[in-house]
């Protein structure tokens, strides 16, 4: 049974500090391009139907790395929009904004949880329709993946917040007696 394979680029001089990356465009570090090699030779033998990517360098470097053939680009699996706070830790807003959760509150400036949820629900329905010729592989970001994990299980936005999903790691969206399942999530290349 054909699946959806997510892809998390490699790492970033931001990731790397847990700055918070949407728009800016940073390229892989040293580190980052090595972790998509390692997660191409995982990849290695495997054939796919579709290659979506964001259209932010970190992504499309990262599939070409780990040897895959981006057949479309799209804005859709670009990462979460963090507005005002681009560039900014988790850590940072805290201390102005106790509470704060991305997960609930969204960002001033930038995306709530329920409009990167519709972006990602594009995204799973078209690769859906191409699971019947075959595997479907979404390279992107950590927060865009992990929505797009809790939208597959049919769980809100807001789901990703319970789904941990490291640099350059893989995860597999798939079916289960006809119902979507997540069939491995995290794995380290």
């Amino acid at each position: 049974m054909a699946e959806i394979v997510l892809v998390r680029h490699g790492q970033t001089e931001w990731s790397a500090a847990r700055r918070h990356t949407s728009y800016t465009d940073l390229e892989l570090t040293a580190t980052g391009e090595q972790e998509a090699r390692r997660a191409g030779e995982r990849l290695q033998g495997r054939e796919f139907a579709a290659v979506f990517a964001s259209p932010r360098r970190r992504a499309t470097r990262t599939a070409e790395l780990a040897g895959l053939t981006v057949t479309e680009t799209t804005d859709d699996l670009a990462e979460w929009n963090y507005g005002d706070y681009e560039g900014i830790t988790t850590a940072t807003i805290r201390e102005t904004r106790p509470s704060w959760s991305l997960w609930s509150d969204g960002c001033p400036g930038g995306e709530s949880p329920a409009e990167v949820g519709a972006r990602l629900d594009r995204v799973l329905h078209r690769a859906r329709e191409l699971l019947d010729q075959g595997d479907v592989a979404l390279v992107a970001h950590g927060h865009s993946l992990r929505v797009a994990g809790a939208r597959w299980i049919g769980l809100p936005a807001s789901g990703g917040g319970l789904l941990r999903l490291d640099t350059a790691t893989l995860s597999s969206l798939t079916f289960e007696h006809g119902n979507p399942v997540i069939g491995s999530w995290n794995a380290a290349a």
